[in-house]
């Protein structure tokens, strides 16, 4: 047995070698898949990616079947602190089972949260994570736009203060007009909105499309993908041109 610490300061005392593991979060699903996939055992019903995972779901982010979780009997389970529940949480570790949560809110925090768990649950860092690191280490030096990024409607809220994406936009060179909000997902009105030079609209958490979402905005609006806007993971590898180009 090791004892490590996630992001939270938690201690999480793991067994010399993890074989099982069960995710919780869409993004570290794919973390791990990518790297040793046969280390998952079980995931949520929205870890989509990749897309051949055979594994026991385990229902939601939100909403986990805590009985499935134990029954399959895994070495760590793996969380997120907005993602997840801390009631849930708590009553896996009362079972007596080790639980990771990880909780970045940059992009650079993201690459060392990733490279702290996956060392300490696979033993190695992945060449993936390596391929971030250098797609993200050069600084954006062009034109600078601001963008409201809507995440729900009815009602509708956006990123707000402190967000993993609201970091990852600012690396591509889009400012969100609710940087500096009290909250990080407030609501807004579209028609009462700051100055801004596009509406940036993810397809998830809420699935904006062409026609549901742009109509609201009297600035140009771009659809996104919602996995490489919110997703720390093996999509950070692609994520930089791909919404650059989305966004273009």
């Amino acid at each position: 047995m090791s004892e490590h610490t996630d992001d939270l300061g938690n201690v999480v005392v793991l067994p010399s070698e993890v074989r099982r593991v069960v995710s919780i979060v869409p993004s570290l699903t794919e973390s791990i898949a990518v790297t040793h996939e046969h280390l998952l055992v079980g995931a949520t019903d929205w870890c989509t990616h990749p897309a051949q995972l055979d594994v026991t779901r385990v229902r939601g982010t939100k909403n986990p079947d805590l009985d499935v979780v134990g029954a399959l009997d895994p070495d760590v389970v793996i969380a997120n602190a907005e993602e997840n529940r801390s009631v849930d949480l708590d009553a896996l570790r009362a079972r007596g089972i080790a639980v990771w949560t990880t909780s970045p809110t940059t992009v650079a925090e993201s690459l060392v949260s990733l490279e702290r768990m996956l060392s300490a649950i696979t033993g190695e860092s992945p060449q993936w994570l390596w391929q971030a690191r250098e797609v993200w280490s050069t600084p954006y030096a062009g034109k600078r736009r601001r963008a409201v990024v809507p995440i729900w409607r009815r009602p509708w809220m956006a990123l707000g203060r402190d967000t993993f994406a609201g970091d990852l936009l600012s690396r591509i060179g889009i400012d969100n007009v609710f940087a500096e909000s009290g909250e990080r997902y407030p609501l807004f009105d579209p028609d009462a909105l700051p100055g801004y030079d596009i509406a940036v609209l993810p397809d998830e958490p809420y699935a904006f499309t062409p026609d549901d979402g742009p109509e609201a905005f009297t600035r140009p609006a771009k659809c996104v993908s919602g996995r490489h806007l919110t997703w720390y993971g093996p999509s950070l590898v692609e994520a930089r041109e791909l919404l650059s180009r989305q966004l273009g």
